[in-house]
């Protein structure tokens, strides 16, 4: 069996500003009846075992750790009040979906991906999004990202050749090169290529020599000024690191608890409400074949 885990603020985000967004008569609920659909779509495709996380508020713990991160301040009002309608929708329609609040759906979507790992009844995980931070979850051939808008694939060996360190490096990447998108600018300097090179060769940041005549990386240029810059803001690249570090130690249930069995009862008023009953008719279908 496959297990789905999707992200889905970043699917609500998706619908908003793809289709959903491109026509003025679209209902106020287009990017929820979008994820709707989508998800449907999946089941419809052979999905059996699926599971959302979603954003149910955009701050988390991470917000008290650095005052830059990032929060919902400037975001669109028609996505943040869709928010938890999506998620009750998706509840109604039987899916499961763990709407986070200390935590990220990153969190959910990296717990559930390493409790599907563990289960040996799973022959695969997609985690449905390309978020970067998603990577240091990859393993092998077994625990994937999907994109499903591209529609690839990036087992461990697209990470490496994406970001040129393989999944375990990819907090410390983050730490060192920063994430514009999440509010944390990394340490001066540090661009992609150079992190990735001595990243490399010493795969955590810790592990890095505070000399760099001991990194012994002859090709990369700038090396002594790297150093310099590590030594002087070591703390603030821990403090990225475990900002950009997905959290597994949450409650996200089993394997088991995440097959779809069709919708609930409420799921045709639901429907009805955000003026989309061709979607209850068509959960209805799928659940005929289960």
């Amino acid at each position: 069996m496959n297990v789905h885990l999707i992200d889905g603020t970043y699917e609500l985000f998706r619908q908003h500003y793809g289709q959903a967004g491109k026509h003025e008569d679209e209902s106020p609920y287009a990017a929820t009846i979008g994820v709707l659909s989508s998800t449907l779509q999946m089941l419809a495709q052979g999905a059996t075992h699926i599971g959302v996380a979603s954003d149910h508020v955009i701050e988390s713990f991470r917000n008290d750790l650095w005052a830059g991160y990032k929060t919902s301040a400037g975001m669109a009002e028609e996505l943040l009040v869709q928010i938890p309608l999506m998620e009750a929708a998706l509840v109604s329609m039987g899916v499961t979906t763990w709407a986070m609040v200390e935590y990220e759906a990153d969190d959910a979507l990296g717990a559930a991906a390493a409790v599907a790992d563990a289960d040996p009844n799973v022959d695969r995980v997609l985690i449905v999004t390309p978020d970067k931070d998603l990577g240091q979850c990859v393993r092998g051939t077994r625990v994937v990202q999907y994109d499903r808008r591209k529609d690839e694939i990036v087992d461990e060996a697209g990470v490496i050749a994406k970001f040129g360190v393989g999944p375990l490096s990819i907090p410390d990447y983050l730490g060192l090169v920063g994430d514009t998108a999440d509010g944390f600018p990394g340490l001066p300097g540090w661009g992609a290529k150079g992190t990735s090179t001595v990243l490399a060769a010493f795969g955590h940041i810790e592990a890095i020599p505070a000399s760099a005549a001991d990194w012994r990386l002859g090709t990369l240029r700038g090396a002594e000024k790297l150093a310099a810059t590590l030594r002087d803001h070591l703390d603030e690249a821990l403090l990225f690191r475990r900002i950009a570090t997905v959290v597994t130690d949450i409650d996200v249930g089993a394997v088991t608890d995440w097959r779809w069995q069709g919708p609930t009862s409420e799921f045709l008023s639901f429907a009805d409400d955000l003026g989309a009953p061709h979607l209850a008719d068509r959960a209805d279908r799928l659940a005929e074949r289960l």
